[in-house]
């Protein structure tokens, strides 16, 4: 069963965020919070910035797709992006993954969303192929840029 998340989903989302740090070799960045996620997905006293699906099997939660909004200035439009998607190793090859993306593209056909994109690290074959079944094709001509810590920090006091 693919649903939208709801708060109670927090600790089972950070668990399967933890295991996606783990399966990308770097299992110290998954830093975030159960008040961290409850700010950005499910906040008091605004709207959210992102939110989130769940893929659940026999009452558990076995996998994640973590989203927000983003906005083309040339189709004037918002669009999704896929933050992560992440389905736990016994449950993978189920058909959950390909599941939760085709949710997400319902999000943007219902929502008026021209696009959904995301990055995947160029070693993770399985995923490849599950974006390649479900229609995904790479942006070969771009590539993702990050600015973070001193950096960020010190070009933010430039301002």
């Amino acid at each position: 069963m693919i649903r939208e998340a709801t708060e109670q989903d927090i600790p089972a989302i950070l668990g399967l965020v933890q295991e996606l740090a783990d399966y990308e070799k770097e299992p110290e960045a998954a830093v975030g919070t159960v008040e961290a996620y409850r700010q950005v997905l499910f906040p008091q006293d605004s709207s959210p910035t992102a939110w989130a699906h769940v893929a659940e099997v026999d009452g558990q939660v076995v996998g994640i797709a973590v989203w927000f909004l983003t906005f083309s200035t040339w189709t004037g439009r918002n669009g999704l992006w896929l933050e992560d998607l992440y389905v736990s190793p016994a449950h993978r090859g189920s058909g959950i993954g390909g599941t939760l993306m085709a949710t997400l593209a319902r999000v943007c056909t219902e929502r008026g969303y021209p696009r959904m994109e995301w990055t995947v690290l160029d070693w993770n074959t399985p995923a490849l192929e599950v974006y390649r079944h479900v229609g995904a094709e790479a942006m070969n001509e771009w590539t993702t840029q990050r600015l973070t810590g001193d950096a960020l920090a010190a070009l933010g006091a430039d301002a």
